[in-house]
């Protein structure tokens, strides 16, 4: 059998397999708003544009990202992942503070935002985020 990529996860060092993988490609449902987030970015750094939608609540889910068709997403790295906080509002609601680093074209970049996410028949879906 092949190997699964590494998760870029690298903060906690977990595999792919272990982190997000049964997420992202056997369809178990995140436990967490804060897992939900780490296997959303797993996705955005393998391109997994079917995994982001479908974890995106239907309010606010766009018809398409179209990450294939960005003009940096090819010369995009994704360098990893800080969670800095989650914060349980309600029972089925959550914000989840990171920050993602990243370079394009060879420079530095990060994505500051506080997510909010909600819980729907035992499911987290992402609704949206504040960037700073």
């Amino acid at each position: 059998m092949g190997t699964r990529p590494r998760s870029p996860l690298s903060d906690r060092n977990k595999t792919y397999v272990g982190c997000c993988g049964r997420y992202l490609d056997d369809g178990e449902a995140a436990p967490t708003a804060e897992a939900l987030m780490r296997s959303r970015y797993t996705a955005y750094t393998l391109g997994r544009e079917d995994y982001l939608l479908r974890t995106w609540h239907h309010s606010t889910r766009p018809s398409s990202l179209e990450l294939a068709n960005k003009p940096h997403s090819a010369h995009c790295k994704w360098l990893g992942l800080e969670v800095r906080r989650h914060e349980q509002l309600e029972p089925d609601s959550m914000l989840v503070e990171f920050v993602a680093r990243y370079k394009v074209d060879g420079r530095a970049r990060r994505l500051h935002e506080i997510s909010r996410f909600v819980r729907e028949a035992g499911q987290w879906f992402y609704i949206d985020g504040e960037a700073s």
